[in-house]
């Protein structure tokens, strides 16, 4: 009775910490959500253009990276679709020689059939003198008839499933014919967009085709970069010390828990009178998810985010040298993959000035990574990534002439040189 009870208040004492355990990981998950939704609501009044030009690129680009980014899925649906039809046109014909065997020997059977007469084992009876031998011939007869029979049944199971790929075969030639036409009309949709923006690029240039306005400019795009930068480390600092603090009070809650649950176990045994094993109860949470590791300690060790040349080094002049490089700009084609060089949080997935289509990643510890000029964005804002997981194509946005990649990396609100986070040259 006592040993019943132990376990009753034991479990009552469980209960409530392994339900927190498991809403841990929501409790978590929620609250990077709003921690992500709190950054875009700061972020949205610095992106704002204001410029009649920036603006018109701004909302070219933008698009040209939605239809972009659509065109590519309908791309891979569209090959998946041929790559389906093409299996289904190899079942089909590998069905139609089947049946076609299967009917020359349906042929034979009732051909010989036909030639034994309608009689067969009336014909045995009275045609058998030995009974042995009529017993022999009977089974054989049998045999025939049940050979006959499953070879009727597989030519018509034969028969029904070519029907069926038939129809899944005309049903997928109309869903590729549909992607077709989809497909071609984004296709067309961006050709427009991209008219708008040759446009708008001719336009911001004729306005910056004199020094100092060129200067100007970049030094406002440069301002606006830093602007969202620091918005964006500051808020992950203050959310870091909250987090860290909600941690502390969820510990020192579960401490009280666990004394509890302790005492109350300690009482039952003191009545009962017997001794039972010491019980840890459920592991602690140590707080906030990690999102791949300490970035500190992959210094020399990242990959590149794209293979391709690089056209502008850390700290090198840009222009007329009164501006330096804060990052590394790498050549490569249009629309290759850009790829998360640790993994992180994504805080940042838009257009902005200078940059263009713009990814951020936040690895923790106050480490930033910075991917620009992308022709689309593959993630948004709040998604987790892995190292090596794709995450924008590379493109020209934000008013380059030709595809590359801007790669930048920010520790704890400094540029750092990529060249000394990275193993090998992209």
């Amino acid at each position: 009775m006592l040993r019943a009870a132990l376990f009753a208040l034991l479990a009552c004492c469980l209960a409530p910490a392994i339900a927190d355990e498991r809403a841990d990981a929501q409790r978590q998950l929620e609250a990077s959500q709003k921690e992500v939704a709190e950054l875009q609501k700061l972020l949205g009044t610095l992106q704002q253009e204001k410029s009649g030009v920036q603006k018109q690129l701004q909302g070219t680009e933008r698009e040209m990276g939605d239809l972009q980014k659509q065109i590519d899925g309908l791309e891979q649906q569209l090959k998946d679709g041929e790559a389906e039809v093409e299996r289904l046109d190899g079942e089909k014909k590998k069905l139609q020689s089947q049946r076609a065997e299967q009917q020359a020997l349906v042929a034979l059977q009732i051909r010989a059939a036909y030639q034994s007469g309608r009689q067969e084992y009336l014909k045995l009876l009275l045609n058998q003198q030995q009974p042995e031998q009529f017993a022999r011939n009977l089974t054989y007869h049998d045999y025939l008839s049940r050979a006959r029979s499953e070879q009727l049944a597989a030519f018509n199971d034969t028969l029904r499933q070519l029907h069926d790929v038939e129809a899944e075969l005309a049903s997928q030639h109309a869903l590729v014919a549909g992607q077709q036409v989809e497909l071609q009309g984004r296709r067309e949709a961006l050709d427009k967009v991209r008219s708008e923006h040759r446009e708008a690029l001719a336009k911001l240039n004729a306005e910056l085709s004199d020094g100092g306005r060129k200067l100007k400019a970049q030094q406002e795009e440069e301002a606006k970069l830093a602007g969202v930068l620091k918005t964006i480390e500051e808020t992950l600092a203050r959310q870091a010390r909250e987090a860290e603090e909600r941690r502390l009070a969820e510990i020192r809650a579960r401490e009280q828990a666990e004394e509890q649950r302790r005492l109350a176990a300690s009482n039952v045994e003191n009545d009962s009178g017997k001794a039972r094993p010491s019980d840890d109860g459920p592991s602690v949470s140590s707080g906030a998810p990690g999102y791949g590791g300490p970035f500190a300690q992959a210094r020399g060790k990242l990959p590149w985010p794209v293979d391709g040349r690089l056209l502008a080094r850390f700290g090198s002049p840009r222009d007329d040298g009164r501006l330096k490089w804060d990052g590394v700009l790498i050549g490569a084609a249009a629309g290759a993959r850009v790829r998360a060089v640790h993994d992180g949080r994504v805080v940042f997935a838009d257009w902005l000035r200078g940059a263009g289509l713009l990814v951020i990643i936040d690895h923790g510890g106050g480490y930033l990574s910075l991917y620009g000029h992308n022709q689309s964005l593959l993630k948004a804002a709040g998604d987790l990534v892995k190292a090596g997981e794709p995450i924008a194509n590379v493109g020209s946005s934000g008013g380059r002439d030709s595809p590359a990649l801007y790669f930048a990396i920010r520790q704890k609100g400094q540029p750092s040189d990529p060249l000394a986070w990275c193993r090998s040259q992209g």
